[in-house]
């Protein structure tokens, strides 16, 4: 007995409670897949539907998967999972993406791309079927940051009309459970390396209520975003403050008496130290971060890691750290001594201010470099 042959298209749909649209999207889905003459399959992964969506995409002949861990990431991962196609085929089952018409999301594929978007806004937005918050704010935020994050130009970030190699899916690696797949699935890509592009593809009104909650959902992208690139998060911020930290407590020694702003003196003692203090400690988690995704090949390496992986060793960073501290300790220590003798200078506030600041950063490099160590050993 012969081995059934694999589809050369699978055709995935998230579905919850879509018991109005669930078995359009499948009739249409399969009438593509017979008018083009591709082998395929359809498959709907029911993630906990409390209606007859199930039994009604069943009934139009899509094949049906459960998926109890709820989310929309989770949904595809499984879909993907079961997959069998050489072209994986991801678009809602609420029929806001039209399903008969996937020639022009598969023929770039064709062409060598990895990956194809189907971008919404260059094929038409129907009235009413985006919230002009997410249109006009929450869509072109993501789209920036991941242009500046990332690196990748695309119009249209958070599609959820999109085909791609099996090829391109085993490179991608995806974990994320939520809506953020949408972004991971770019940001994974270029990492990668692999080809992406869009078409147009029309975005049309949904039926029913809609599972996207725009705080929730907002959120998740930000912090995937975030967490996706410690350049930003960590390293920039930390020169930034340490930058800050450095000119302010300057100032602090320039002009002891505060800095006279109008009618109001500002006396920047303390910032200074808080400044150089959070941006120590930035550039200490920037480089963990860094080097922890470079060996679990999350992030590519550069010229900041490779600087870290080749300078860094726990002794060294105690001997940063100590010096630090135990300088700090010495002027703390000396402060006291004037102070009991019953000495005064002119500028005890802000050594006193600089002592605490460099032994809250020398105690910190100290124990970044123990955490460091325990990653290491960890992997």
């Amino acid at each position: 007995m012969t081995a059934a042959l694999a589809p050369r298209i699978s055709i995935v749909m998230p579905c919850l409670n879509e018991a109005e649209t669930v078995a359009v999207c499948v009739a249409k889905a399969l009438a593509w897949l017979s008018a083009s003459g591709h082998s395929g399959e359809v498959l709907v992964v029911d993630n906990g539907s409390t209606d007859r969506s199930a039994e009604l995409a069943t009934e139009a002949g899509a094949q049906v998967i459960r998926e109890r861990r709820r989310g929309y990431g989770n949904a595809y991962l499984r879909g993907f999972a079961e997959s069998r196609g050489d072209i994986i085929v991801m678009g809602d089952a609420d029929d806001t993406y039209d399903f008969s018409r996937l020639d022009d999301l598969i023929r770039p594929l064709d062409q060598g791309y990895d990956m194809v978007l189907g971008n919404r806004f260059t094929g038409g937005v129907q009235p009413g079927a985006m919230p002009w918050a997410h249109r006009y704010i929450g869509s072109p935020i993501i789209n920036l940051l991941i242009r500046r994050f990332i690196g990748v130009r695309v119009g249209d970030s958070q599609s959820g009309f999109r085909a791609f190699t099996r090829a391109a899916y085993t490179r991608l690696q995806l974990r994320s459970g939520g809506m953020e797949l949408a972004s991971e699935m770019i940001v994974n890509a270029a990492r990668e390396g692999l080809t992406i592009t869009e078409v147009p593809a029309p975005y049309n009104v949904r039926l029913g209520e809609s599972k996207l909650n725009t705080v929730r959902d907002g959120w998740r992208h930000l912090r995937f975003l975030l967490i996706s690139a410690p350049n930003f998060l960590f390293v920039l911020p930390g020169l930034a403050l340490v930058g800050m930290g450095a000119v302010v407590t300057a100032l602090s020694f320039l002009a002891p008496g505060g800095i006279e702003i109008g009618s109001l003196a500002w006396q920047p003692v303390f910032a200074g130290s808080i400044f150089l203090a959070i941006g120590a400690n930035a550039l200490v988690f920037g480089a963990i971060t860094k080097s922890y995704g470079v060996d679990r090949g999350i992030l590519r390496e550069d010229a900041w890691t490779r600087f870290y992986r080749r300078w860094f060793s726990l002794e060294r960073v105690l001997g940063v750290g100590g010096a630090l501290l135990v300088l700090g300790f010495v002027l703390n220590l000396g402060l006291f001594v004037i102070w009991a003798v019953g000495g005064k200078l002119a500028l005890g506030l802000q050594l006193a201010a600089l002592a605490q600041g460099l032994m809250i950063v020398g105690a910190n490099i100290g124990l970044a470099g123990f955490l460091a160590m325990a990653i290491a050993d960890r992997r």
